[in-house]
């Protein structure tokens, strides 16, 4: 078959959608016919790197809105409709501009994970396109009109640790049905120009695809049990080739007057095996386990699974900051360049504008906010919080986005505040016993801390002898930590759920302790999944927030230590690559169907 030229859009909205799109890329360049993949996203470039490394191109561009989440379980309604009427604004610009570079580059198909602007775009250009996903985001933003309200936020700030200024979050407001309804229809219909769909594990209703059921998404769910209604549930068991499909829409007329061309397929949807990151082959054996914890400055003492158990931290693209050790230093700190991750911020257009657009709308609405959103240390999210208030006594913590027990320095300073550490034992309540450990993912700035770290684990010294900034048997992930390798190795992971982390903790046979997103519909999806092939256990806003999380981990571990063991026997583990290159087969077949049939007819 004829070498193929994609082009392959990804919404910029969390590291879910990256993870897998840079997975089934490597899939497309792993076949037998040398393809081109070109990779198109807000997303970072350093996400799609073993895609890249590969072969496959990557463009940074601004093509999707995004759902504001001041913490990884709380949406912030209003600004996010602001971000996307300011989108849609740019919508028919941003169509032509993409369908000209797609022409440039000769592409024969889009493919999108789930940016709908990429199927306008292949829709002008005059090319099919594909829907990689297990959600869309007009289901996302339809659910912004629920009734429901979170639970008070008024505790939560946002603190910039450099000088103590407090931003309150944004009091939770349903979006008017009246107003919502025009904004998701434009969504609903750029996904409309789709003529395949590929439904991954834990998807919920496509309703560009299926005629049934239809948006509003507030009607999916139970509003007492806060769960999918039976009839939605019954519907995602059924075979996507059971479904009742919305027709194709023909592509525009070649010239004025004449009409439209109608497409030489009719539109399809097809289910996808679960899109997942592989692991290293040797991190399932013992001197692959320890080459990998050594290289997070865990020590040597600490490898074996059968005496040290690891609960693995990741709230998915939060990024957790961190404290300064001390509030006033004792010498003043040597200028130094911006982080690499701020600096590609800063040099982002779509982000420069947010920001702007965000400062904007808060003096329009008479709440002027103070200070950067972005500073030499720090992101600032408008409304992001710093940790809730822990119980008394004072407990150390260490400063978060989501909020977590903030292990801040005052409480190791001399007087009352130690004495009262003295009663407390800070591990016993996030970990469930002194075999455990944590490794916290998405640290800002954590390459210093991962050096002291990864010095203790060669020289055998304890980590953090130098550096008291978390309690004991805490470590810090890099920030490029390969997640399969962590996940093989950890034993629990608490975080949110989304596609990337379900679906890694499924491959890996890992516990999953979770926060729920009220507001983010696609989570009774991937509730689903873990239902059927993991183990997922529920743990409360007030507790993640205590620090209270030794039950939640216990009762996670309990329930799925025993798949988990199996797994790294060698069990439970299905041939993902096998099943992700038939995907590719596949996709390629189709396209080089429907372009056969474009020149026969």
């Amino acid at each position: 078959m004829p070498s193929l030229c994609f082009a392959y859009y990804c919404s910029g909205h969390g590291f879910g959608h990256a993870t897998r799109v840079s997975a089934f890329a490597c899939h497309l360049l792993s076949l037998e016919e040398p393809h081109t993949v070109h990779i198109v996203s807000s997303a970072p470039k350093r996400v799609f790197s073993t895609s890249v490394a590969l072969g496959a191109t990557y463009r940074n561009a601004e093509v999707d809105p995004v759902i504001l989440q001041p913490l990884a379980y709380h949406v912030d309604r209003q600004k996010s409709v602001h971000v996307l009427e300011s989108f849609l604004s740019k919508k028919e610009e941003k169509v032509e501009e993409e369908a000209q570079w797609l022409r440039e580059i000769k592409a024969d198909c889009v493919l999108s994970d789930a940016a709908f602007l990429g199927f306008l775009a292949a829709h002008k250009a005059g090319i099919p396109s594909v829907l990689i996903t297990n959600f869309t985001f007009d289901s996302i933003y339809s659910l912004l009109s629920a009734s429901f309200v979170e639970q008070s936020l008024s505790q939560h700030l946002l603190t910039d640790p450099s000088n103590s200024i407090h931003y309150p979050l944004e009091p939770d407001t349903p979006i008017p049905e009246e107003t919502l309804s025009p904004l998701v229809q434009q969504i609903l219909e750029g996904y409309r120009h789709a003529d395949m769909l590929l439904v991954l594990p834990g998807a919920i209703p496509i309703p560009s695809f299926t005629t049934f059921p239809s948006l509003p998404a507030t009607q999916w769910v139970d509003p007492i049990s806060h769960s999918f209604k039976p009839e939605i549930i019954a519907h995602l068991m059924k075979d996507p080739h059971e479904y009742t499909l919305y027709p194709s829409i023909p592509f525009p007329p070649p010239q004025s007057g004449a009409p439209p061309t109608v497409k030489p397929k009719p539109r399809s949807a097809r289910l996808a095996p679960l899109l997942v990151r592989p692991p290293h082959d040797d991190v399932y054996t013992a001197k692959g386990r320890s080459r990998f914890l050594s290289s997070l400055g865990i020590p040597v003492d600490l490898h074996d699974p059968a005496t040290t158990k690891i609960l693995i931290v990741s709230f998915g693209g939060q990024v957790f900051h961190k404290p300064s050790r001390s509030g006033t230093p004792s010498r003043p700190a040597s200028p130094r360049p911006l982080p690499e991750h701020q600096q590609q911020l800063q040099s982002n257009s779509f982000s420069r504008d947010l920001s702007q657009e965000l400062n904007l709308l808060s003096r329009k609405n008479g709440q002027e906010r103070p200070g950067p959103v972005f500073s030499l240390s720090h992101i600032f999210v408008p409304g992001a919080p710093a940790p809730a208030a822990m119980p008394s006594p004072s407990l150390p913590t260490f400063t978060t986005t989501p909020p977590t027990p903030t292990f801040s320095d005052n409480v190791f300073s001399h007087g009352g505040a130690f004495a009262e550490l003295e009663s407390v034992d800070v591990r016993s309540l996030m970990l469930p016993d002194a075999s455990w450990i944590a490794v916290v993912c998405g640290v800002a700035d954590s390459q210093g801390w991962q050096t002291k770290q990864h010095d203790a684990g060669v020289t055998g010294a304890t980590a953090g002898e130098e550096d008291s900034d978390l309690p004991e048997g805490f470590y810090i992930a890099p920030r490029d930590v390969y997640m399969p390798d962590l996940m093989a190795v950890g034993d629990v992971l608490l975080g949110k759920l989304g596609y990337g982390t379900v679906s890694e903790c499924v491959d890996s046979c890992t516990p999953f302790v979770y926060v729920s997103r009220p507001l983010f519909v696609e989570e009774h999806g991937l509730r689903l999944l873990l239902e059927r092939e993991g183990v997922g256990v529920e743990m409360t806003r007030d507790a993640y927030e205590a620090g209270e999380w030794a039950s939640a981990v216990s009762d996670a571990w309990r329930a799925g230590s025993q798949r988990k063991l199996e797994r790294r026997a060698g069990k439970h583990a299905p041939d993902r690559r096998a099943q992700g290159l038939q995907m590719a087969k596949d996709v390629v077949t189709w396209v080089n169907e429907w372009i056969a049939d474009v020149k026969f007819d």
